[in-house]
Parts: structure tokens; C-alpha cells; sequence
């Protein structure tokens, strides 16, 4: 198929990609959309598509579309989920380029302060239209009455959902990451040498430690509160799992952990920190969410 717009179009996938993943919190769900996109694109007759005066802006605006479809059936989704469910982490792009030759490092997600952790696990408790609207808005700057085109609202109710949207994200506003790899070393540390004095001070006693694996491999349930019990149950995994090799890597683009066994990537660890203490831990270890780490 002869496409004179296509090098147009093609420039365009990061941006999706990137959209797609801050909206689903999923990689693979991410791609999965972008694939739907161009699918819709090459879909139009070759008419339609010299007709559409900005392929970047129409191409947005289907993938905006699509998941807020797929952001709708979510809930029903999460319900079916295994456990608590996660956003899928994503590493740092050092850690991209040290991995396979395959993969496309423009493909993967930018790692800017709007995909830490903390940022993702808000925007997932927002309503679909907040999320959508806020995204949209505030992160890749869209103006209001675009966005209204996505979610099917005036500007002004857009503008109000982003409003309330972002009230919620203030309130994940996290350390520098100088601070935030300082904790996180420490408490590497702390963890190797099974002190665990040391991990409950560097643990806020209201801390909160939650897991992903899908029911896939073995993880705790149910969220861990509080810094006493957050230790004690990192203490008992130093002493029943295997060996593992401890990594500090980017996780979201913050410092986080990696738990390597025999050169596979078992578990991904998130935090989120407020004065200089832990406030939350995210451990992912769904396999099916670690397929874009590789040991390096």
C-alpha cells in the first residue's frame, strides 16, 4: 500500500504509546491500542486519508477513544484480577538499551515525572472521563475543547473533570530522586543484611506495602499496613525465598529495586517516600508484567 503520509503517521507511535500507557497503566495494553490505531487508519480509504488535514491529531483522538472503551470495562476486569493489580512497571531507559536488540527503544514509555508510580496508582482511581481529561490536558496539553471531542463533553465539564483530577495528583507529589535513592539504597541494604531495626526506621508506621503477582506465583494478598509489619514480612521473605541478587534500577522513572534469581527478573519494587521515609511499597511479580525487564 503506497502511503505518502506514512513517515508522518509512523512518527507519531511514541507519542501513542506514550498516551496510551499514563491512560491503561499496562505496556501491553498500551501497544495493543496503538496496533487498533493504525489498524483504523489504513482502514479509510486512501481518500479519507488525504482528506484528514493533521494525521497526528486523528490518530490521538482514536486512541484517546479506544481506551476510554477499554478504561470503561476496566472495573469488571480488575474484579476477575487475582490479588491486588498494579500499574505495570517500566524501566529506565538504560536499562531498555541494555536489553534486547528487538525492541525499539522509541517504543517504550518516557520516563518523566507523570509515570512514577505513585502518579499511575492516582490517575487508576480516577473515572475514566477524569483520566482521559487529565492526561490529556495536563500532560500532553491538549486544549480542552480537543479533548472534549474524546470524551464526548464540553469543554467546560472537561475542564472541570481535569480540575478534579488534579486535585487527587497533588497529593502524590513525590521527593527528589536524590532523596528517594538515598531511602531506597538503605533500605537495600538494610534488607540483604536482614536488620531489621534498620528497615523500621526507614518505614513511615503508616506505611503501605502492596503486591501484584496475579495469582501467578506466590506474593502476600492482602496490602501490608504499617512499618513494623512491613519489615517483619521483608524479613521472612529474606529467609524463606531463594538467593536472590538485589539491583537498583529505575523503576517509573524513580529509583526502585529488581529481585534477580539465576538471571530472571522476579519481582519489581516501587516506593513512594515523603521525609525521608517510606510511605509505600509496590512489589510487582506477575510474570505476565516483567516482560519488558531484562537482567543487564
Amino acid at each position: 500500500m503506497s502511503d505518502p503520509q506514512l513517515p508522518v503517521v509512523m512518527s507519531e507511535r511514541r507519542q501513542l504509546v506514550n498516551l496510551a500507557y499514563r491512560l491503561l497503566g499496562s505496556v501491553v495494553e498500551a501497544e495493543d491500542v496503538v496496533q487498533e490505531t493504525y489498524l483504523r487508519w489504513y482502514a479509510l480509504s486512501e481518500r479519507q486519508r488525504r482528506e484528514v488535514a493533521a494525521p497526528g491529531a486523528w490518530l490521538t483522538t482514536v486512541a484517546s477513544r479506544i481506551c476510554l472503551d477499554l478504561l470503561g470495562s476496566a472495573r469488571a476486569r480488575r474484579e476477575r484480577y487475582v490479588g491486588e493489580w498494579i500499574p505495570e512497571p517500566v524501566p529506565g531507559r538504560s536499562e531498555w538499551l541494555d536489553g534486547s536488540d528487538s525492541v525499539d527503544p522509541a517504543d517504550r514509555v518516557t520516563l518523566d515525572e507523570s509515570i512514577s508510580m505513585a502518579f499511575l496508582v492516582v490517575l487508576d482511581s480516577m473515572t475514566p472521563a477524569e483520566r482521559v481529561a487529565f492526561v490529556l490536558h495536563d500532560v500532553f496539553r491538549y486544549s480542552f475543547a480537543e479533548v472534549a471531542e474524546v470524551v464526548g463533553r464540553t469543554p467546560a465539564a472537561c475542564r472541570q473533570l481535569a480540575s478534579s483530577a488534579r486535585r487527587r495528583i497533588r497529593t502524590s507529589q513525590g521527593p527528589s530522586s536524590t532523596e528517594h535513592a538515598g531511602v531506597v539504597r538503605d533500605f537495600k541494604r538494610a534488607w540483604e543484611t536482614k536488620d531489621i531495626e534498620a528497615l523500621v526506621g526507614l518505614l513511615d508506621p503508616r506505611a503501605i506495602a502492596t503486591a501484584d503477582s496475579g495469582g501467578l506465583v506466590p506474593a502476600f494478598r492482602d496490602p501490608i499496613i504499617g512499618g513494623e509489619q512491613i519489615a517483619q514480612a521483608w524479613m521472612e521473605i529474606a529467609a524463606r525465598g531463594p538467593a536472590m541478587s538485589l539491583l537498583e534500577r529505575t523503576v517509573n522513572g524513580q529509583p526502585g529495586l529488581v529481585a534477580q534469581f539465576e538471571d530472571t527478573i522476579v519481582s519489581v519494587y516501587a516506593f513512594d517516600i515523603a521525609e525521608g521515609r517510606i510511605t509505600r511499597i509496590w512489589a510487582i511479580r506477575n510474570p505476565e508484567k516483567l516482560r519488558t525487564w531484562t537482567a543487564s
